[in-house]
């Protein structure tokens, strides 16, 4: 311990001085571009939920047009930028200080090891499980003859594990070296969507909406199980539920790049362009490719709604050929930034376990969710992480506002309030795992923000918080 009871790790954090620091489209907006550019995400928009390029809902989100689909993505954009981002975003910019040190104002000198640090760092390797079942996909799919059997074949498997194991080592002894080609490489995803739209948007006006749907009720392979159409409200919610799950640990870690911003300006313009922008720019080109793509007639007789899937329709196979396999490459830099977070959490966390062995058994983590398949299901992922950092992201707002929107400092032991907020919103976020609430609690991630956020202002204002300890004087300050 130093200073009393403050801990080392806190007594010595030095925030990151003003020289240091940049605009927002140098390095805030084109770093959260990349992760929402990631074809990934994109992909799943207009699939919603299910397998093998296959809706589980007739119709996935373009159920009841575009009109809807684009609602509740613009509305998802939102949240992420305005309930998830912002907060840590001025925290860090404010202090200077990363995530895992302005986090124990919530959650405790003791428990912010923990909670937000160890949990990011875990959370890091469902995203790389999901990147490596995905990237996997791409570079082995083209030789079957059946793209659907390519997933949990031996190839497959070989490969994603490889992915995995080089975006691990990268991440924990080569991001340097990354990081110089992750600001163009974005740029393939970036021009393959432009390019599959260009193609397409002819058809987007004689888009139906019902005859997807039609064609998803009858089309669907059994095994997949097709339910009927989502209402409205329902492809706003799933499309929030996704969009939020997907984005929940990258806005938790707004306090890192925030730490980068030199004002509050910064702050805005790099989370409205970078996250807001860029998640209705990748997320609405997918819809506007699959619905005209159908619209048009280039792909008829089925309801495939992933677009890499239907490249080979739009532009050609050999061409399709060569664009998965750029977009494969365009992921392997996501791969790389997954695995530098989780080290750079655990060697804070677990000091004394060497990076390679502690993200060795994580990789190992996801290698066994990536070749089991269980990563396929990207909603599902994403619903974990989002019910993990809802109520993380919802008490740090809390808390920021009763502060008089500065950071309080961090607080003795584990701050009781932060804790009973994550745990019961965890629970309500993790809702459609639980037997007996699934499919009661829409859009469980942002139900778990709310539950976090409005139970730590209960409890702060009851007095059920940990007292504060005082920063050196340098650290303490704020912009």
């Amino acid at each position: 311990m130093a200073n009393g009871n403050l801990p080392g790790y806190l007594a010595s954090a030095v925030p990151n001085p003003a020289g240091n620091r940049a605009a927002w489209y140098k390095n805030t907006a084109q770093t959260y571009a990349g992760i929402m550019l990631w074809f990934v995400f994109w992909q799943q928009i207009p699939l919603g939920a299910g397998a093998d390029g296959y809706s589980k809902f007739a119709g996935g989100t373009l159920a009841q047009g575009l009109g809807v689909a684009f609602l509740g993505l613009i509305l998802a954009a939102l949240i992420c930028h305005f309930l998830f981002y912002l907060v840590p975003g001025m925290l860090g910019m404010k202090t200077g200080l990363p995530l895992y040190i302005v986090g124990t104002s919530t959650y405790g000198a003791q428990g912010g090891f923990l909670m937000p640090g160890f949990l990011m760092g875990l959370l890091q390797f469902g995203w790389l499980a999901v990147n490596g079942f995905f990237a996997g996909f791409l570079l082995v799919n083209r030789f079957f003859d059946d793209p659907s059997k390519a997933m949990g074949s031996l190839p497959h498997a070989i490969v994603a594990s490889a992915w995995i194991i080089l975006g691990t080592f990268m991440g924990v002894k080569g991001i340097k070296y990354v990081a110089r080609v992750a600001t163009f490489l974005p740029l393939i995803p970036l021009a393959i969507l432009v390019i599959l739209l260009v193609t397409t948007i002819g058809g987007v006006g004689s888009f139906d909406s019902q005859a997807l749907v039609r064609a998803g009720e009858t089309s669907t392979p059994p095994a997949i199980g097709v339910q009927p159409p989502l209402t409205s409200f329902g492809v706003i919610a799933l499309l929030a539920t996704y969009v939020v799950g997907f984005f929940a640990t990258a806005g938790a870690a707004g306090a890192d790049f925030g730490m980068n911003n030199r004002d509050a300006k910064d702050v805005h313009m790099g989370g409205l362009a970078g996250v807001a922008l860029s998640t209705v720019f990748a997320g609405g080109v997918a819809l506007l490719v699959v619905a005209g793509a159908y619209g048009s007639g280039i792909v008829t007789g089925g309801a495939i709604m992933e677009p890499p899937r239907l490249m080979d329709s739009i532009v050609g196979k050999r061409t399709a050929d060569v664009l998965m396999y750029l977009l494969a490459i365009a992921a392997f830099p996501p791969a790389c930034f997954s695995a530098f977070i989780a080290a750079n959490s655990f060697k804070t966390t677990l000091p004394k376990v060497r990076p390679l062995i502690s993200c060795g058994l994580g990789a190992l983590a996801s290698i066994i969710l990536a070749v089991t398949g269980w990563a396929g299901d990207a909603i599902k992922v994403f619903s974990i992480i989002g019910a993990s950092f809802g109520p993380v992201c919802g008490a740090m707002m809390a808390d920021y506002l009763l502060s008089g929107c500065k950071w309080a400092g961090p607080r003795a032991g584990f701050n009781p309030a932060g804790w009973i907020s994550w745990i019961l919103g965890f629970v309500v976020g993790a809702a459609d795992f639980i037997p007996g609430l699934a499919g009661k609690i829409p859009c469980p991630p942002v139900a778990a923000f709310i539950v976090g956020f409005v139970l730590y202002l209960i409890l702060a204002k009851a007095g059920i918080q940990s007292r504060t300890l005082q920063m050196p004087a340098a650290t303490a300050q704020q912009a």
